[in-house]
């Protein structure tokens, strides 16, 4: 098998530039910089989803800990993963980044640090493991 490198002339446009958080004194460009949508080729957004997802008529199981509902669903480009209260995470190639716009309730959330930290402060770390509110 021999890989062979494509050449097209279509020409590609360069990434956004992210905002730069300003470190002076004034409190309004600092809140400016802090309510800004986290937008763009690198970010990462979760939804929750407390209710049983069924994709193509079969509903989603954790193969850790068989739980059937309240997912955290995460999007990073085109991929959206599926994350269970235990910690287990996969790529769920069936949720397109369509469907997953059309979960988001709407464009502003809280906005965390760290991808760790959005997870532990939504409580899917693993540290609920097998617990389920009726």
């Amino acid at each position: 098998m021999t890989l062979v490198l494509r050449t097209t002339t279509r020409t590609t446009e360069p990434a956004p530039v992210l905002p730069v958080v300003p470190t002076g004194n004034d409190p309004l460009l600092q809140l400016q910089a802090e309510t800004r949508s986290a937008d763009g080729p690198g970010a990462i957004r979760c939804v929750g989803h407390s209710r049983e997802l069924a994709l193509g008529g079969i509903p989603v199981m954790c193969s850790a800990c068989r739980a059937r509902r309240d997912w955290l669903l995460i999007n990073h480009g085109r991929n959206v993963w599926v994350r269970c209260r235990c910690g287990n995470q996969w790529l769920e190639p069936e949720i397109g980044r369509a469907d997953f716009d059309a979960l988001v309730g709407g464009p502003h959330g809280t906005t965390y640090p760290s991808v760790e930290a959005g997870l532990t402060a939504l409580g899917f770390d693993g540290v609920f493991a097998g617990i389920y509110l009726e």
